[in-house]
């Protein structure tokens, strides 16, 4: 243990890789994930006295939630709306009652703020919490640099013992438990709601992808067109199709309007697949490739910023903007905040959607200065990141009096809430402020990791005195503040919400952040369905529950 009491790097690693191991370890719908395998690690290495500096726990803290934040602004501020007031009202309960239950047992049974503040991260499967309450501890008056370890230290091991039996008991109830109390087959029910959503059309499961894709080009051999102009082609078909290439003989033509077509000619044609077949029809039997006429189409995707585009349906868009018709150009996708949206004719555009553009290259970039602005996302935008941690910095540091309890975000609260103004302010156009999905995944992920690291091996020292003292009640705390609010949620989502039963299922896992406990509800359902219910709650609990940590601690510390 010395070599690791003299390397941190090497300890800190260690944790890292050991935990994540130990992550992976599955019994039948359970994994306990990297987080928590990480924090036991780190546990059982920190006994042996052997730390990292806090100033590299509270930088990736400040990563980690700050990314979090940067991910979920988009979808955070899109749920704001009165569709989403029922979703609300589920987050409300999970705020109430682990805020209320953790006070309680604090109160019931004398326990310190850290092993509180632990039992309420624990149970709420929220490692976020830690992370607020922690540095909250710290900034309570009265208490000595001793105090303030020890209580970070019951933090780590109330919130390990909690998180296992919460975890395990979210997982089962929701995926196993609830569908039998709501007497339904929640792969029967996910699967009908689909249809029904989508006006009784079968949908595609996760892992599929279209067999007959929307845009095709195709090249035709003139039996039956001989005699028309391209033009004549391009407006029989509506303006769903456009001729891109024509080869008479060894000579490539330039497809004009007005250009005739005689027997024998080869033409490509390209534009939506209905289109395609009608057309070819007119035109003459189906030939393979031919050399000449394999015109690449380029693609690029814009983010909508037009005032005049925002709230247009793309039939309406593409009436408005004769390119598209006149170069052949296809909206083949619409990506709103991370999520792919049907390229119909009835889909109405949100500012902030990425379109994805196909065509000649010559009337993409005419109509990409006319509906928005190109998407940067190839690279992280440091100048953007670093100025909103700061401001997050910055925001923890304001401290407002309720009373005599002291109430402030902190940096990780700071940091969070700067990350969904700066998440959602880059959603609105995309040309500024890029971070990357992969590159903001992995900050929260390596800034979470190696946060619960250092916590673990801080508190390795205080672990089996704790477990000693409270080890019967972490247990049950942490399975009595998951059923508790859970049953509460199901019951109002049923009796007064009227949520679907898929979605509130969905939704519930949502309210408890609990990502093992969707992945097992969308394996039994057999559908992405629940998740449309899970991602709004989520969402929300994801910046609502880390907040409750100061809170705690400031009610508890007064």
């Amino acid at each position: 243990m010395g070599v690791l009491r003299d390397n941190p790097a090497l300890s800190l690693f260690l944790c890292l890789a050991a935990g994540y191991l130990i992550g992976k370890l599955r019994v039948g719908p359970i994994t306990l994930g990297g987080i928590c395998g990480t924090l036991i690690v780190s546990l059982l290495i920190g006994t042996q006295h052997v730390s990292v500096d806090d100033d590299v726990k509270t930088v990736f803290f400040a990563l980690f939630i700050f990314s979090l934040g940067y991910m979920a602004g988009p979808q955070f501020f899109s749920n704001l709306n009165r569709g989403s007031l029922r979703f609300f009202t589920l987050c409300f309960i999970e705020l109430v009652c682990v805020l209320g239950i953790a006070y309680g047992l604090a109160q019931a049974f004398d326990l310190d703020v850290g092993t509180a503040s632990g039992i309420l991260a624990g149970a709420a499967t929220e490692s976020a919490v830690v992370g607020t309450a922690t540095e909250a501890i710290a900034e309570l008056g009265g208490l000595t640099s001793e105090q303030i370890t020890r209580y970070q230290g019951h933090v780590a091991t109330a919130y390990t013992v909690c998180y296992l039996f919460g975890l395990i008991t979210i997982v089962l109830f929701t995926s196993q438990i609830m569908p039998m109390l709501l007497r339904i087959d929640l792969a029967v029910a996910s699967r009908e709601l689909w249809e029904k959503m989508r006006g009784g059309r079968a949908g595609l499961e996760a892992d599929e992808r279209e067999a007959l894709p929307a845009m095709v080009g195709r090249t035709y051999l003139v039996t039956r067109a001989d005699g028309r102009t391209v033009g004549d082609l391009e407006r029989a078909s509506g303006g769903r199709i456009t001729v891109e290439g024509v080869k008479r003989g060894s000579k490539l033509l330039t497809p004009e309007a007005g250009l005739e077509l005689t027997l024998s000619d080869l033409i490509q044609v390209v534009g939506l697949r209905s289109a395609i077949i009608d057309v070819g029809r007119e035109i003459g039997p189906e030939t393979p490739a031919v050399p000449g006429l394999d015109t690449p189409l380029a693609t690029s995707q814009v983010a909508v910023t037009d005032k005049e585009t925002v709230g247009a349906t793309i039939d309406r868009l593409e009436k408005r903007h004769p390119e598209f018709r006149r170069d052949g150009v296809y909206i083949t996708d619409v990506l709103r905040n991370e999520q792919h949206l049907p390229a119909s004719g009835e889909t109405t555009l949100a500012r902030g959607d990425v379109l994805t553009l196909v065509g000649a290259r010559g009337g993409l970039h005419r109509l990409v200065a006319k509906l928005g602005a190109v998407v940067k996302n190839d690279s992280t935008d440091f100048i953007y990141l670093g100025f909103g941690i700061v401001a997050g910095s910055l925001l923890g540091q304001i401290v407002i009096q309720a009373g005599d309890v002291p109430l402030s975000l902190g940096t990780g609260g700071g940091c969070l809430v700067s990350g969904l103004v700066f998440g959602w302010f880059r959603s609105r156009s995309q040309t500024f402020g890029a971070f990357p999905p992969q590159a903001a995944s992995t900050l929260k992920d390596m800034g979470l990791a190696v946060f619960i690291a250092c916590t673990g091996l801080a508190a390795g020292p205080q672990a089996w005195p704790l477990l000693k003292e409270y080890g019967a009640l972490l247990p049950v705390a942490g399975i009595a503040m998951v059923l508790i609010p859970a049953t509460i949620s199901l019951a109002v989502g049923t009796k007064l919400l009227k949520i679907e039963k898929p979605l509130l299922i969905g939704a519930i896992a949502g309210q408890q952040c609990s990502t093992p406990a969707i992945t097992a509800i969308t394996q039994v359902a057999q559908s992405s369905v629940p998740l449309l219910g899970y991602t709004i709650t989520y969402t929300l609990s994801n910046f609502l529950l880390p907040l409750t940590g100061p809170i705690l601690v400031g009610v508890l510390g007064a």
